[in-house]
């Protein structure tokens, strides 16, 4: 897994900041999550193929995380898509999109797909073969998602030097590949796991948007390899956070400690702070393995 940030500043855009925006590459997918204003700037700016993406979660319907929705879905049709499109969102976020189209006169040329979402329970967004999506539902001012992407458990690879061992034929590769077990020269029986490789653990990713601390997503993003949580403000405005339905860095740790994540990213920081290490120090003093968003840094999962 490779997380790029393309935007993780609270409210307003800047010359110098963006709004939320991310892209997680995975077993062959592309997912793009949160659309703030100058998404499609980013994607050109870190040459990340507008092709490649074909589902994109948007967490809630404030605009520093999907007003540069419409602009993206009008450049793919610019650039002549031909293959949909998926976007996952509040209910209402169809409405939004099709206005900007239909009073513009702008209809796509290829098909664009909503899945509009309302429970407050966590479900399963997307699934394939390799990886899963489900909702992670938080507690902000409006309807808000985060979003859990697990990779699922690849299969046991074939140990070339143990099958050269037991002299098994290369024509039962495949077939051991798929899990059969292997039929050495003179006829023995060799089990599939004497000549196979375990696979790499499978990775996970949560993507926590705004947020009041919710210890209720604990069990959901339980042991994740890495947890983006959104971290707003500093404890000397928690009244802040109460208020506006956000996270301190603390209680984005204190989360972290809970479900006993390998790495916790901070994000969605209030541009009040003279520098972002503020936010890590006091993170820090909860929870051990602490990074710091910020725009184009990539992290590898």
């Amino acid at each position: 897994m490779k997380l790029t940030i393309l935007g993780c500043y609270s409210a307003t855009p800047r010359t110098f900041t963006n709004p939320t925006s991310q892209v997680l590459e995975t077993k062959n997918h592309l997912f793009l999550i949160d659309c703030g204003e100058g998404t499609q700037v980013q994607l050109r700016k870190y040459k990340v193929k507008f092709s490649r993406i074909k589902h994109i979660f948007i967490s809630h319907l404030h605009g520093d995380h999907f007003f540069g929705l419409p602009g993206l879905v009008s450049t793919f049709r610019l650039l002549g898509r031909e293959s949909e499109l998926h976007i996952y969102g509040p209910k209402g976020i169809k409405e939004a999109i099709t206005l900007f189209l239909k009073l513009g006169d702008s209809w796509t040329n290829y098909p664009l797909v909503f899945h509009e979402l309302e429970s407050k329970e966590s479900e399963l967004l997307f699934e394939d073969e390799k990886i899963s999506v489900r909702t992670i539902p938080l507690d902000h001012r409006v309807y808000t998602n985060g979003f859990l992407f697990q990779e699922k458990p690849a299969p046991r690879t074939l140990d070339i030097e143990m099958a050269k061992k037991y002299r098994i034929d290369k024509s039962q590769f495949n077939n051991i590949k798929n899990g059969a077990d292997g039929v050495s020269e003179n006829g023995e029986l060799i089990p599939n796991k004497q000549i196979t490789l375990p696979p790499p653990k499978p990775k996970s990713y949560a993507f926590c948007s705004d947020t009041v601390y919710k210890e209720s997503i604990v069990p959901i993003i339980k042991n994740v390899d890495m947890l983006y949580h959104e971290s707003t403000f500093l404890e000397t405005e928690t009244h802040l956070s109460t208020k506006t339905k956000h996270s301190t860095a603390k209680q984005a740790a204190q989360i972290a400690k809970q479900a006993k994540v390998g790495t916790l990213i901070l994000g969605h920081y209030s541009t009040r702070y003279k520098s972002l290490e503020l936010f890590r120090e006091e993170a820090l003093q909860v929870f051990p393995n602490v990074e710091l968003a910020d725009d184009g840094k990539i992290f590898e999962i």
